[in-house]
């Protein structure tokens, strides 16, 4: 017999199907946490949606565990990090629910345009309203779609075959990607509020797109535009957004995620037929839900056969054998291909990773597989070790290896070079002893700093004073800085160029770097966010 396998959260039955002529199945459709936390030491495997919280003391008292499945998208639900230390793969299911996703962002616009919530409404009062529930055709108007991934690429797909104009802004798809399926590439997202008369969203939650739509965004905008948001919640800000409807700059807007869920007081809800509001209702399709209940149920099944999983999400797949010699540069090399991925502007063409020193020697598959994860996770959800190869390779990017005597007398150097449609870019990192990470190099300025949560990094003229004005517009704006570098090229004459690097403590915000830009002798101010640790 295989695995002993709990499946719960009224997952559809048919996982338990696919689950029991190799093993051993216990369906429980309702268990608590403390009886999860009861009965989990006797399970090789278990089958979940959102309602279970998987908590570490839950990992922690799962003694024999080797998979956690999550029957859908997201795994907010399960603490990844416990799962990882204890050697515990966590699978997901990244594609089970797209079409689901996409045809709702159509109902959603279609029944926004026609006024279908409130004809319905209105009709079941005894009411008969037509010139009042007057309509809009959606033929000939312009989507513009941000984001161009699984979703959004499906949602241009349909709006085009019902005559609209698609009008697309992703900077990682790139122009020839859009462009040879069908709709028109936007340079920046100002050609998008500029142009649209519709706007949906598609992309993932982090820094680069919390609040995405704000009141500074929606200024842009035709006035009269319509917002569609069926991605993640806070890339909306509701409150900048429900005062542009009620002042007329944008008509009406259809929401189906939220900053908070459930939703309890958020201004959108006061605004009556302005706008169609759904519970988070993207993936809830019967379709969809088999979809994800077949998708994680056969890996598992799988796995128990001693296969590989398709969708992990951590990193115990990667074979221990290859990871060993490598693993302490696991989280430098993630990190440093995200930083180089965040300073770096255009659609990724290429990842060239170089090995010096005692990496030169060694199979640095893993460690291009985390560089990749970093750059990637810059754009894209649910990136993982084990699917961020085929990712790149669908985005058409190239992945190079290289070696090199040149280790500047440390033990182990790796850097990292992003090449894009517009730019190349790099950083060079290293480990101290055996658990040190530390940032030697961007383009070519020397520094020597660890890798944080939150960075700042300010090229500038290299002169006095720089360093007292940029601290004083951080104390102003109460945010403490860590630590610091600043750095020269090799060489280099003083009065030329320099870079900031700063370790601060929160994060930074847009309005905070548009002062930081500002001061005389700044060229540029990036915020970093890195996660890897």
């Amino acid at each position: 017999m295989g695995y002993k396998v709990l499946v719960t959260d009224k997952i559809n039955e048919i996982a338990v199907r696919i689950l029991q002529p190799g093993c051993d199945v216990d369906y429980k459709p309702v268990v608590s946490g403390d009886e999860l936390k009861a009965i989990i030491k006797d399970y090789d495997a278990l089958m979940i949606r959102s309602a279970s919280k998987i908590t570490r003391d839950i990992i922690a008292a799962a003694d024999r565990l080797k998979v956690i499945g999550r029957a859908g998208v997201g795994v907010d639900n399960v603490d990844i990090d416990a799962a990882t230390e204890k050697g515990i793969i966590v699978i997901n299911s990244p594609e089970g629910n797209t079409v689901s996703a996409a045809e709702h962002t159509i109902a959603m616009m279609m029944a926004m345009t026609r006024h279908i919530p409130a004809a319905d409404v209105s009709i079941k009062s005894g009411k008969w309203e037509r010139s009042k529930l007057t309509g809009q055709e959606i033929f000939n108007k312009v989507l513009g779609v941000i984001g161009f991934g699984k979703v959004g690429s499906r949602v241009a797909s349909v709006a085009k075959s019902m005559g609209m104009k698609v009008l697309v802004y992703d900077p990682f798809a790139g122009k020839e990607i859009v462009e040879t399926a069908g709709s028109s590439y936007a340079a920046s997202l100002d050609d998008i509020w500029r142009a649209s008369d519709f706007v949906t969203l598609h992309v993932p939650k982090n820094k680069d797109t919390i609040n995405m739509i704000n009141k500074d965004s929606i200024a842009k905008m035709k006035k009269g535009v319509k917002i569609i948001n069926c991605a993640r919640g806070a890339i909306v800000n509701e409150t900048d957004l429900s005062e542009a409807i009620e002042s007329g700059q944008v008509e009406m807007a259809a929401i189906d995620v939220f900053d908070k869920e459930p939703v309890a007081d958020s201004p959108l809800l006061k605004l009556g037929g302005k706008v169609v509001l759904t519970p988070h209702l993207g993936a809830s399709t019967e379709e969809a839900q088999i979809n994800v209940a077949v998708d994680v149920a056969e890996q598992i099944r799988d796995m128990s056969q001693g296969l590989p999983a398709r969708s992990a999400v951590n990193i115990p797949c990667l074979k221990p054998e290859m990871l060993e010699p490598v693993k302490h540069y696991m989280a430098l090399a993630e990190n440093l291909g995200s930083l180089v991925r965040q300073i770096t502007t255009g659609a990724t063409r290429e990842i060239e990773v170089v090995a010096s020193g005692e990496l030169a020697g060694l199979e640095i598959s893993p460690l291009i597989v985390a560089v990749t994860k970093g750059v990637l996770e810059c754009s894209h959800e649910g990136v993982n070790y084990v699917n961020a190869p085929s990712l790149a390779q669908k985005s058409g990017i190239h992945s190079k290896k290289s070696v090199s005597t040149d280790s500047e007398s440390y033990m182990g150097l790796l850097k990292v070079v992003l090449t894009t449609d517009r730019e190349t870019n790099k950083a060079i990192g290293t480990i101290i002893g055996m658990d040190i990470p530390r940032i030697l190099g961007i383009n070519g300025y020397h520094t020597s700093i660890e890798p944080a949560e939150h960075m700042l990094i300010l090229p500038h003229k290299d002169k006095p004073g720089m360093v007292a004005r940029v601290a004083t517009l951080l104390s102003a704006e109460n945010i403490n800085i860590s630590m610091m570098q600043v750095g020269r090229k090799v060489r280099a004459l003083a009065g030329g160029e320099s870079m900031m690097i700063l370790n601060v403590d929160e994060p930074v915000s847009g309005g905070i770097l548009e002062q930081l830009q500002k001061i005389d002798g700044i060229y540029s101010a990036n915020y970093i966010n890195l996660r890897a640790k």
